[in-house]
């Protein structure tokens, strides 16, 4: 069975846009079958958006942007939530969606670089999936699979 794992928009657009090497582990286990990335409306909704938005050197014109949004569906795998109770509340609304969907979808980890997200990543807070940025994916991933 596949590690289910979501991603926050700002790795999507490593991902998609800079290419960050820091995502290959990821990305290789995904290639194999191993990691499924789930995603669903609210998120895609503002992939979608934030690929719009002036990204410096990396600007995409109307056919790149359509060209990440083809790929990011390909990658991913769409699903419908419905936000559970019980989530400790993000500092920053527009977050809480991503604590939403991981918990709702039953994924395994929340890869993301926010702090607002990684401060819930405590054990105190007891959600059922993990939080790492994407240079301690590995390092949890390795471990997970030695237990």
């Amino acid at each position: 069975m596949p590690l289910r794992v979501v991603l926050d928009t700002n790795v999507w657009l490593d991902w998609l846009v800079f290419n960050d090497a820091g995502l290959a582990p990821l990305q290789a286990l995904v290639s194999a079958g191993k990691a499924e990335i789930i995603i669903d409306a609210d998120c895609d909704a503002e992939l979608v958006r934030v690929l719009n938005y002036p990204l410096q050197k990396w600007t995409l014109d109307a056919a790149a942007q359509a060209a990440c949004i083809q790929r990011f569906r390909s990658i991913a795998r769409s699903v419908i939530t419905t936000p559970p109770a019980g989530l400790p509340a993000c500092r920053d609304p527009d977050d809480q969606k991503f604590l939403a969907l991981a918990a709702d979808a039953n994924a395994w980890c929340l890869i993301t670089k926010d702090r607002a997200l990684l401060k819930l990543a405590k054990p105190r807070y007891l959600l059922p999936f993990h939080i790492v940025t994407p240079a301690n994916f590995p390092a949890l991933q390795s471990v997970e699979s030695i237990q």
